[in-house]
């Protein structure tokens, strides 16, 4: 099996780093393109993301995430990221028309695939009484009394372990910052 093209680039192959353009050129243009308002800012976006993956191919680990994901994901933040800076300053531009553009359900679908990697990242982190309080809850649909029986924990002890365990995982995706930032521009 040949090596990853992010492991290559971490190694110094200065092949790799046109391997990872052709490559992934496409992935990144097109989440580029959806998510910002013009080809030029997208054309910006898209050095602006490989310059990152390459400074951060080593950071790569396939057991964790496959090169696409970690490319889509690197991309995605990059360029939340600029349209986050871009409605700071004063625009001309409908901010609805930045925030809401419509996705289409193969944008969905890579968002939430994602998302769910980004969120089983931060489960991972967790305490195992948490995890398992958590994945008893989320995976097998256990309510916190159903939970408690199977467990033997108080359920005061579970309830708070599914509590924390959530704001942990929040925080950990960044999801309190941006419900934040949507109350700020809401008002």
């Amino acid at each position: 099996m040949s090596q990853a093209i992010l492991k290559r680039i971490a190694n110094g192959d200065a092949s790799a780093v046109e391997d990872c353009l052709d490559k992934y050129g496409g992935l990144v243009w097109s989440i580029a393109r959806k998510m910002l308002r013009n080809t030029e800012e997208a054309e910006d976006a898209v050095q602006e993301i490989f310059v990152d993956v390459w400074k951060n191919a080593g950071r790569f680990d396939e057991e964790k995430a496959s090169e696409t994901t970690f490319i889509a994901m690197i991309a995605r933040r990059r360029i939340i990221d600029r349209i986050r800076h871009s409605t700071r300053r004063i625009s001309t531009d409908s901010l609805d028309d930045v925030l809401l553009e419509p996705f289409t359900r193969a944008d969905q679908t890579l968002q939430t695939s994602m998302e769910a990697e980004q969120a089983a990242e931060a489960m991972r982190t967790l305490r195992p009484e948490q995890q398992q309080v958590l994945r008893l809850s989320i995976v097998q649909g256990m309510s916190h009394q159903e939970i408690s029986e199977a467990t033997g924990m108080p359920l005061g002890t579970v309830k708070t372990h599914a509590r924390r365990g959530l704001l942990h995982v929040r925080s950990a995706m960044g999801l309190d910052r941006e419900s934040s930032l949507s109350r700020e521009v809401a008002v």
